[in-house]
């Protein structure tokens, strides 16, 4: 049964202009944000990331003292 509706689906292929069509269609409905959104989301995720970057810093450091102290 499974390979019939995998036969059946292979089949029926979108042509490319209405594939095309289609991901115009739906990029029409994408809300864009604006400059001022892209601005802020920037400076969101920047900030986000230095900090994760310097928690992960630290506990390297930190289990990499821990290493040295124990093992040296």
């Amino acid at each position: 049964m499974a390979s019939d509706s995998v036969k059946s689906t292979r089949d029926r292929r979108t042509s490319l202009p209405t594939f095309y069509r289609q991901v115009v269609a739906e990029l029409r409905k994408v809300v864009w944000p604006t400059r001022q959104m892209l601005i802020v989301y920037f400076w969101v995720v920047l900030v986000f990331v230095l900090v994760v970057m310097t928690y992960v810093a630290l506990l390297d450091l930190g289990f990499g003292k821990l290493m040295f102290e124990l093992f040296a």
